[in-house]
């Protein structure tokens, strides 16, 4: 999906569209203000009455960006005070995940009417399998990708960004050749015109860390990554490592579209408008904690979970992060236990220094039901052994 959060928030504010739009932290009090002045109707709100990211003070971080405000440098993840600095004159809209998780259902709903085999892989992105789909091989693919982004943006008012390709490695970076509302057709003859030419970077799996030591190679581009031998890879990268970058640069890949996968952990975590202490702030944290296992819990349980790894994650002002975490006997979904356990990895690590983040994580899943039929037969094992 093109820039999701933001184009979500556009379709409740139009009269933001093409400017400079920043996503991030929760609701604030001049949000609800400006809500309640012109009645609940948001498309009537003038852009003049927008808070702007120059009177922004605290420490949040940008959750997403529409396109403008992209090109003064602004993106996801970057503290809203320096985003400040490179576009003072961004709007702020607060972060709605309620309503962002309803349109990536709906979106997601409408893919599967039309092709079934779909892998999720986040609130607004997928993996589709064409090959069985009728008229799927049409143009290369290129009729049943424009008839998903006609079908969703009819529905939704949304646009999307389809790469069609042989395997998901590279339809993954043909998505984001025309962006927004682009379709990118690549064959496996195409590789090395259209996917060899690109920075090593774009392919996804390779870091920051791996790209700083290919560059100390003389490696930058796909093709120059694929020039160097397997061995020469592996003997410089490890053995799994090392074949998989030489597979990638040729374009090579066999992950099947994954129509089912169970999530491995569930967290929440929240960073402070200013550093918390344990002691001096021990009321705020303490309240601060109780709503990340409540919402966690929640979390769990409306996606059908329970756990029995609980954790905790800090971090401090210098921006070392401390975890800790134990796995219990039974599992949970209940905002107590939760709670109860996580507090006791929180005597586990050292709380001089002061806080900028605090987060909470239950691990080690199963699916509620499997849960109870675990219990239930257990408890038919002990019943049975009374007589």
């Amino acid at each position: 999906m093109d820039a999701f959060y933001a184009s979500v928030e556009l379709l409740r504010y139009p009269q933001l569209k093409g400017l400079p739009v920043i996503i991030g932290g929760a609701r604030r009090s001049q949000d609800d203000a400006l809500t309640a002045q012109y009645g609940g109707q948001l498309a009537d709100i003038p852009v003049e009455a927008f808070p702007q990211l120059k009177d922004y003070v605290g420490r949040g971080v940008i959750t997403t960006a529409t396109y403008p405000a992209r090109q003064f440098g602004v993106g996801s993840a970057m503290g809203m005070m320096k985003a400040a600095r490179l576009c003072p004159q961004a709007i702020m809209l607060p972060v709605d995940f309620a309503e962002y998780r309803r349109f990536s259902r709906q979106f997601k709903d409408i893919i599967l009417s039309i092709a079934p085999r779909m892998e999720d892989r986040g609130v607004d992105e997928v993996y589709i399998d064409f090959t069985d789909v009728p008229g799927g091989q049409r143009e290369g693919g290129r009729v049943l990708a424009r008839l998903l982004q006609k079908t969703i943006h009819d529905a939704t008012g949304l646009t999307c960004s389809i790469g069609v390709a042989p395997n998901k490695l590279i339809a993954k970076m043909a998505s984001e050749f025309n962006k927004p509302n682009g379709i990118s057709v690549v064959f496996e003859s195409d590789v090395e015109t259209q996917i060899w030419p690109l920075a090593c970077r774009k392919i996804n799996g390779i870091g920051p860390k791996a790209d700083a030591r290919l560059k100390s190679h003389g490696i930058e581009t796909v093709g120059e990554l694929a020039a160097r031998p397997r061995d020469w890879l592996v003997a410089n990268f490890g053995r799994s490592y090392g074949a998989w970058l030489h597979d990638a640069a040729w374009g090579r890949d066999d992950r099947p579209v994954v129509t089912e996968s169970e999530p491995v952990s569930m967290s929440r975590e929240t960073t402070f408008d200013r550093d918390l202490h344990a002691v001096y702030d021990r009321a705020e944290l303490g309240q601060v904690f109780t709503q990340l296992c409540i919402q966690v819990a929640a979390d769990l349980k409306r996606k059908g979970y329970a756990g029995r790894t609980i954790g905790i994650k800090l971090r401090y002002d210098d921006f070392k992060i401390a975890t800790r975490d134990q796995t219990i006997d039974v599992y949970t979904q209940d905002a107590a236990a939760i709670r109860r356990h996580a507090g006791q990895c929180l005597k586990r690590v050292p709380l001089e220094k002061r806080l900028r983040l605090l987060g909470v994580r239950v691990g080690n899943l199963l699916p509620q039901s499997e849960v109870e039929q675990t219990m239930a037969e257990l408890r038919s094992g002990e019943s049975a052994s009374l007589f």
